[in-house]
């Protein structure tokens, strides 16, 4: 389906990010990988279905290096068809206590690296009047948690910079959409899982339990499979016209 396409991937190396970039070199797209990490291990699963995957250590929080990496994408792999922002950190405290460089990098990060790489993708999809951007935010796009200021503001952030982006190239063949995930049990959130295990002195299993009654009714993570599957369906024909959608999977999260 994608076999004409390239992909760039962000925070792609674990977790969610990772299972993107496989989806979409699965179905065919060629595939640059971005992140820190074992980056041997992602290229190693990536490169089962594009053997010709490549990886750019390009640091989010330096927009030189992401508008760097854009272009590495387009002179390496011939363009950047399709741009998938998911880089991301976390930082929890209230807001008396948060540290001002956290904050920092937290926006950084998760909200303008988003801004920098569709400044620099957008003129090249636009050329070629085809493209698709999918912003992964979080369920707190759209609602908020304690103690995740800045993490709430920059996923609210990129939810707001998702619809304009959408709404600029509404009458061309370029889409932005963003995927608000709740809980996915990624590395970071398995880290979480045996921090609440080892405190309250339970096995893993109930601390998930304990995780998930506080959020999420379906009592079940998100899979980064699920994720992926839905940004390749956003990258077919199927959705050339959802446009500016923040999307939520998160077992029923909002619906409270």
């Amino acid at each position: 389906m994608l076999s004409a396409k390239t992909a760039l991937v962000t925070g792609s190396t674990s977790g969610i990010g990772l299972g993107i970039a496989t989806a979409l070199a699965q179905n065919g797209a060629r595939v640059m990988l971005n992140g820190f990490g074992d980056v041997e291990g992602a290229l190693a699963q990536v490169r089962r279905f594009d053997p010709e995957a490549v990886h750019d250590g390009a640091d989010m929080s330096r927009p030189e290096q992401i508008e760097a990496m854009v272009r590495r994408c387009e002179s390496e792999l011939g363009s950047c068809d399709i741009l998938v922002n998911n880089a991301g950190i976390q930082h929890v405290a209230p807001i008396p206590e948060f540290p001002v460089e956290r904050w920092d990098a937290i926006i950084a990060i998760n909200l303008s690296s988003a801004f920098h790489g569709m400044r620099a993708a957008l003129p090249g999809m636009q050329k070629r009047n085809w493209g698709r951007i999918i912003n992964v935010a979080s369920v707190h796009g759209l609602v908020a948690s304690t103690n995740k200021s800045a993490y709430v503001a920059a996923k609210h952030g990129i939810v707001g910079l998702t619809k304009v982006a959408a709404l600029e190239n509404a009458t061309s063949g370029v889409t932005v959409n963003a995927i608000c995930p709740g809980w996915v049990l990624t590395p970071l959130v398995q880290k979480q899982v045996d921090a609440r295990a080892a405190a309250q002195h339970i096995d893993n299993e109930e601390a998930k339990r304990e995780l998930l009654a506080e959020k999420q009714p379906s009592l079940q993570f998100t899979t980064p499979e699920q994720l992926a599957a839905l940004v390749v369906f956003l990258c077919s024909p199927a959705a050339d016209n959802i446009r500016g959608a923040a999307i939520n999977v998160d077992g029923g999260w909002v619906a409270q």
